[in-house]
């Protein structure tokens, strides 16, 4: 009986498949696309392992992408010290001048986009993505992916990119999701070079 209850509700996701697109019409890498709607947010659950490194001078990956409630670390793994910090909305916070792991890590609480720089190295920009929804990937270089198991309902699609310009939202747009999946194309005319 209770393997039935599994595969009767395993059959009520649904794929949906998301191609995003430059102002060229060519594949975007890098951008991130998610599924907002009110039961989405009810089912997120903050990731168990989340770092964003410092290396090269660089934080690396220059785009972290978490869910609300996560805890990120920030090891430094340069021979120099960094000031890791943040004054966004979305989480403002500051890492004094380190080297190695600081002890307690930073919690992502809000959703929204978090812009990370060292105080030291100028040229140093990160971004945190914060989402509220459990459904959400990042891009690869043939600009497509595949968000599994989304159960069927009414959701609003969204994509942001780092390239955006600065404080922009996420393009959004509504996508309804059948027990059969869905598809989807969002082209990102504003991303610039």
């Amino acid at each position: 009986m209770w393997l039935g209850v599994t595969v009767f509700a395993t059959s009520w996701a649904a794929d949906v498949t998301v191609t995003v697109l430059g102002p060229d019409g060519q594949a975007l890498s890098g951008a991130v696309v998610f599924l907002d709607s009110p039961q989405a947010s009810q089912a997120v659950k903050p990731l168990t392992q989340a770092e964003m490194a410092q290396q090269g001078k660089a934080f690396l990956p220059d785009v972290l992408v978490v869910t609300r409630g996560t805890a990120v670390h920030f090891p430094n793994r340069d021979t120099v010290r960094h000031h890791v910090y943040s004054f966004s909305p979305a989480k403002k916070f500051e890492l004094k001048l380190y080297i190695g792991t600081p002890a307690n890590p930073v919690v992502f609480d809000q959703a929204g986009v978090a812009v990370l720089g060292c105080n030291i190295h100028d040229q140093m920009v990160g971004w945190v993505m914060v989402l509220d929804t459990p459904h959400f990937a990042q891009t690869p270089a043939a600009g497509r992916v595949v968000l599994p198991g989304v159960p069927p309902g009414t959701y609003t699609l969204r994509v942001w990119h780092p390239r955006l310009p600065v404080g922009s939202p996420a393009q959004a747009q509504p996508l309804p999701v059948p027990a059969a999946g869905a598809q989807a194309t969002v082209r990102l005319a504003q991303v610039q070079p």
